[in-house]
């Protein structure tokens, strides 16, 4: 089994939802997330006055999978969540030993 996790713009996540639905990916985790990467946040002028804004809202989304729809799954996240501007995000992939489903004990794909 594998594990995506992938930082994407807000605005992008009903989109990567719906082309994770579309390949057979149905149970995600969100989180609402802020960071930055290379482009290091921007500065804003409130009432005359210029700040820093270093960490940027994002939305991280993690995924348990079996290893065939791995690839499938990457391509969805990256076609749905780009934009070609700086901070469309990452996406990591872990191994996963095992999961169990706590209502039933299924273990492996089974739990998944």
């Amino acid at each position: 089994m594998k594990k995506i996790e992938a930082i994407i713009k807000p605005f992008k996540l009903d989109e990567v939802k719906e082309a994770l639905h579309e390949v057979g990916l149905q149970g995600i985790t969100v989180t609402e997330a802020k960071g930055f990467g290379r482009q290091k946040g921007h500065t804003e002028l409130y009432r005359g006055a210029e700040y820093v804004v270093d960490f940027l809202p994002k939305v991280k989304i993690e995924i348990v999978m079996e290893d065939g729809m791995l690839d499938r799954a990457i391509e969805a996240i990256q076609k749905a969540a780009h934009t070609g501007r700086i901070g469309d995000g990452k996406i990591f992939v872990y191994s996963i030993d095992d999961a169990i489903r706590i209502r039933t004990g299924e273990r492996g794909n089974d739990a998944v």
